[in-house]
């Protein structure tokens, strides 16, 4: 029985670029990929080895791939997940794609070395996502700007919670409002900040450039983007972060120059992670159904695994949550 180290040999090629063109990677150029596929035929490598080595062994594992293991906003994501997984036999494991295309995350897609996935992490590209779900590979995507026919979104409606946030504010009086953001490339960041913007532009007030800052979902981020909007001078009456890690960042930014919250400003907040109603103030924010959209993707998950068809797209409701951080 041929090997892939045979194909290989005859190809004239790497193991890994043998492996490249039977898994229709588009790492390698199709010259090569045309070369190597021709060697697997006259060897008859598909016929002996090809179907063994895609036939995959049941692992009775699924993968949690995040983009940070360490932020208090998946805890109860992944307890939602890992309840799932217990009570139906599963293991799960959670990981990130640290390390780029070597990374264990990638690997578990390209390689399958588990039954399915779950995926909130823009740091994996749809290209890999795409081609490991054509081959059959059960993957549920999170908060993610991605349709395709071979996956399934379940999205918070970060739209909505965006608008819903700043409304509130401009409710409470509040008309010069800022926004915090998170990274550029994050997707739920970018639907709060539209959010942000349409309830500004219905209320016909004005969104001052300067009162956009750009975060990174941490709480140094938050910190270090309310001290720039502090140095700006004129400060806004409200602030909305577009999470709730980098709102308790801007907390202690305010504490230090003496502004106090929400005397002075107004702050809210998005996530509703456990800290939140332990800061000073009680931050008020936009929960997200962290705990049930962990538990609704690994149901999906499960049912892909037994054959049944799922629908492309689920959409998550937000809740605004009031304590005493907004006047």
């Amino acid at each position: 029985m041929a090997t892939i180290k045979d194909v290989a040999k005859l190809a004239g090629v790497a193991i890994s670029t043998v492996s490249y063109a039977l898994n229709d990677s588009t790492k390698i150029s199709q010259a090569t990929k045309i070369k190597v596929l021709e060697a697997a035929r006259q060897l008859n490598y598909q016929k002996n080895g090809f179907a063994s080595d895609l036939k995959r062994t049941k692992t009775n594992t699924i993968a949690l791939i995040l983009s940070d293991l360490a932020g208090p906003f998946y805890s109860e994501l992944t307890k939602g997940v890992q309840e799932v997984c217990i009570a139906n036999g599963y293991d799960l494991i959670a990981c990130s794609s640290q390390g780029g295309a070597q990374s264990t995350a990638v690997k578990f897609l390209t390689e399958k070395r588990v039954d399915g996935a779950i995926i909130l992490d823009h740091n994996i590209s749809d290209d890999i996502i795409i081609q490991s779900a054509r081959k059959g590979f059960p993957l549920i995507l999170l908060d993610r700007a991605l349709k395709n026919d071979h996956v399934v979104l379940v999205e918070v409606d970060n739209f909505q919670g965006g608008y819903g946030a700043t409304e509130y504010l401009i409710q409470h009086g509040h008309k010069d409002i800022a926004f915090i953001s998170g990274p550029l490339n994050s997707h739920d960041s970018n639907m709060r900040h539209k959010g942000y913007l349409a309830a500004i532009s219905e209320n016909h007030l004005i969104q001052h450039s300067k009162w956009y800052m750009q975060g990174d979902f941490t709480r140094d981020g938050g910190y270090l983007a309310t001290k720039i909007l502090i140095a700006q001078g004129n400060l806004p009456s409200g602030v909305f972060y577009a999470n709730d890690e980098m709102a308790v960042g801007g907390i202690q930014a305010f504490r230090e120059n003496k502004i106090n919250v929400p005397k002075d400003v107004s702050i809210i907040g998005y996530d509703d992670i456990q800290l939140a109603e332990f800061t000073t103030p009680p931050l008020t924010t936009v929960r997200q159904p962290k705990y049930e959209a962990g538990a609704l993707a690994m149901h999906l998950i499960l049912q892909q695994l037994s054959g049944q068809i799922v629908n492309p797209y689920y959409k998550l409701s937000t809740e605004l949550i009031e304590r005493k951080s907004v006047k």
